[in-house]
């Protein structure tokens, strides 16, 4: 270094303190003179000494600027402070690897673009190239740093040129000493896991070494042990035995799982009546006698924690303390309840929407300020800003303000509301199916929703164009309305619809909705065969005009696949309010789902789901479109038939169409390839259909393959009729885009 060798040639004159006359700095860019004078603490008039001098060289060179400094004695008293500037980085870039890897690795790195060039920065961001690359399974990377000079050598372009390395395949993976649990049974909870076959489909594991989660997989293979009550199992850290020559590993863990044990006594502690203690325990997931389970065990804290949280306790604390009995294998269970103070709600913030308009989000949520805080509340606020579909995520943080006061911030992540779809099917009875749509689910951030839909199959072509608004006014109110046109091919007829509906609905609770709708519709049947009776329909062109009073609930847990809750709606259309046709249609629908997760510990879903229509005429001659009728078959009623293949028939064997019709269905619903999100199902199907009396029936069984695919949910049903009569029209397969199950 240059400033050794300088410093030699001026210690003679500043081996005492001597007086400086004149201080100037050459070659500096980043620092003035001024600035450089007051951070070496040097100036003229100054006495100063080689000590000081050397100080001040130090000083310098640690702000990492200068490549070099050395002092230059240029007359007696007069001292020239010499820099080497250190180039800037003008351009940086990642060579040899993706761009999805290239945003990732320029967080990463310690040097950035405008920084002065550091060569200990550009090493250790080497280094954490590296070990980014090891730690999503590529070993032996190498990485090269490359510079070229620019602009007369004050700046450079740096690139890190990237070999990245081989995955390390994971082969086998060995719990050695396991005897109750399988691999199968961790599997789904550890991030290292063996290759299977077809490692390369979307869906199957490929095998890769994730090397910074293989630390954790231990404890999440004793989590697994513990949701199956062996509390006292020892798991150790994985044993990896790597073969470099081919990039294949094995895995081993040492197990020893000790006894199972079963729920013995469960208490709680907590502060008299404010909770019915017996209710609560009756209530949680464990109970006495049944095996233990960690994560039931969690589930229970939650119930607790939510039940004391919904009285105003939003710091509520639960401790549990669970003591081993070891003769007996039993684990007793005392849950410490510490509720803190009741907590009221300072202010409700919303973040995140940059699109969605303020008021919007704060309609959805059901704490204002001032309100006592509600776990309930929360959670619920949550689910209906979701039910919204105006955002991809959100997020509601408690911040703490006091020890009885908060805020609440509603961070929502904005979705992508609008969109152009399609879907594609095929049904043994309609044929191919397509479908194509455009809408925006939150037009301007306003809520509105508008759409454009078209439904094309071989019996049938449907057009509708919509628009709504769920919150009329920001109010518990909605209105909606839908222009539509439809032309259908039925075995003894076609018809021609036009018209559409406008519907003004209100907020019942958070689950219960009511309605009133008022359609204006215009029908026309053609091509109609000469066996039908013609003094019972009218071939006529008609005009409906009705109004529908509506009711519904529903407190499902999801749309597509539903594990609890109960769906239903009520309407009754009253068609004569002008126009042709005189008629009273009641639509009624049911369904209800039951998961068996928490009983059971298998993913098996029941369902029933039932419907009942009935048709009434409101005078002996009035005037109705043969449409109106009720009809079943199909995915909809029962399958293993064809669509709206079953009714009464005339005289001449001609479908003529229900009065009432009562279709009801068994399904239970099982996991198959859990990760892939498909699932199996058997289903029955039973239903009734006549004119008077409910006097046809009809039924189907078979099972159908459920997937909720990366292109919407997807159904695959094989059907069999049964109770079948000579003559009837039966269907073996259905497949459908978009439904839920």
């Amino acid at each position: 270094m240059k400033k050794i060798a300088i410093l030699s040639l001026i210690t003679a004159s500043y081996l005492c303190a001597a007086t400086l006359n004149s201080l100037k700095f050459d070659g500096m860019i980043h620092l003035s003179p001024e600035s450089a004078s007051e951070l070496i603490d040097m100036k003229a008039g100054d006495v100063v000494d080689i000590e000081k001098i050397d100080k001040a060289i130090k000083i310098l060179y640690k702000q990492n600027y200068f490549e070099d400094v050395w002092i230059e004695e240029v007359g007696e008293g007069n001292l020239v402070v010499h820099v080497k500037e250190k180039p800037v980085v003008a351009k940086i870039d990642f060579l040899g690897i993706g761009d999805n890897d290239k945003d990732e690795v320029a967080k990463l790195a310690s040097i950035k673009k405008g920084e002065v060039y550091d060569q200990e920065k550009a090493e250790l961001s080497k280094l954490k190239i590296i070990k980014f690359f090891e730690d999503k399974g590529y070993f032996d990377s190498v990485v090269e740093i490359k510079t070229e000079p620019l602009n007369e050598k004050l700046s450079l372009s740096l690139d890190f040129v990237i070999n990245r390395g081989e995955n390390i395949i994971i082969k086998t993976v060995d719990l050695c000493g396991a005897k109750e649990l399988k691999y199968k049974d961790v599997e789904p909870n550890i991030a290292n896991k063996s290759e299977e076959m077809l490692p390369w489909l979307w869906g199957f594991n490929d095998g890769k070494l994730r090397l910074s989660d293989l630390e954790n997989d231990s404890a999440r293979i004793k989590d697994v042990y513990m949701q199956h009550g062996y509390l006292d199992v020892d798991v150790t850290q994985p044993f990896l035995k790597t073969y470099l020559d081919s990039y294949t590993a094995n895995l081993v863990y040492g197990i020893i799982e000790g006894e199972q044990y079963k729920v013995g006594t469960i208490n709680i502690e907590i502060a008299e009546n404010m909770i019915d203690v017996k209710a609560v325990i009756d209530e949680m997931f464990l109970q006495s006698g049944k095996v233990f389970n960690v994560a039931k065990l969690r589930k229970d804290m939650t119930l607790i924690e939510t039940k004391v949280a919904d009285l105003g306790y939003a710091f509520v604390k639960i401790s549990p303390d669970i003591k081993n009995d070891k003769e007996k294998h039993l684990a007793n269970i005392t849950y410490r309840v510490m509720p803190g103070e009741k907590v009221t709600i300072n202010s409700v913030r919303i973040a995140g929407n940059s699109r969605t308009i303020d008021r919007v989000v704060r309609r959805e949520i059901f704490l204002a300020n001032g309100d006592q805080y509600t776990r309930t509340d929360v959670t619920d606020s949550k689910s209906a800003l979701k039910r919204t579909g105006y955002f991809e995520d959100v997020e509601i943080k408690e911040e703490r303000l006091s020890k009885n006061t908060m805020d609440l911030v509603v961070n929502v992540k904005e979705a992508s509301t609008g969109s152009i779809g399609g879907g594609i099917g095929y049904g043994s009875s309609d044929g191919l199916l397509l479908s194509a749509s455009l809408s925006d689910g939150n037009i301007f951030g306003s809520g509105l929703r508008a759409g454009i839909d078209i439904e094309r199959s071989d019996s049938e072509l449907n057009g509708a164009i919509s628009l709504a608004n769920p919150r009329l006014f920001d109010s518990i109110y909605s209105l909606s309305g839908r222009i539509y046109a439809s032309q259908s091919d039925y075995y003894y007829y076609d018809e021609e619809k036009q018209g559409f509906n406008i519907v003004l609905g209100r907020k019942l609770g958070r689950n219960w909705g009511a309605s009133i709708g008022y359609i204006l519709e215009q029908s026309k049947l053609s091509d109609v065969s000469s066996t039908i009776d013609t003094n019972t329909y009218t071939l006529e062109r008609t005009l409906k005009s009705s109004i529908v009073p509506a009711l519904s609930f529903n407190n499902t847990d999801d749309f597509y696949l539903p594990r609890t809750g109960i769906a239903a709606s009520t309407s009754v259309e009253f068609a004569g309010l002008g126009g042709e046709e005189k008629f009273i249609n009641n639509v009624n629908k049911f369904a209800i789902y039951y998961g068996l997760q928490d009983l059971i510990d298998y993913d098996l879903i029941l369902r029933y789901k039932a419907q009942f229509k009935y048709l009434a005429m409101n005078d002996a001659d009035a005037k109705y479109s043969y449409g109106e009728k009720y009809y079943m078959g199909g995915i909809r009623t029962i399958r293993g038939y064809e669509s709206n293949s079953i009714s009464p028939k005339d005289t001449s064997g001609n479908l003529i169409g229900g009065n009432m019709m009562f279709a009801n269905s068994v399904e239970a619903s099982f996991p198959l390839i859990e990760r892939l999100k498909m699932r199996g199902a058997i289903f029955f199907d039973y239903g009734f259909i006549g004119e008077d009396n409910l006097d046809i029936k009809r039924a189907g069984t078979g099972m159908a393959l459920e997937w909720i695919s990366p292109l919407g949910p997807i159904g695959l049903v094989f059907s069999q009729p049964v109770l079948d009569e000579a003559g009837d029209r039966t269907a073996s397969f259905e497949f459908t885009i978009g439904q839920k199950f």
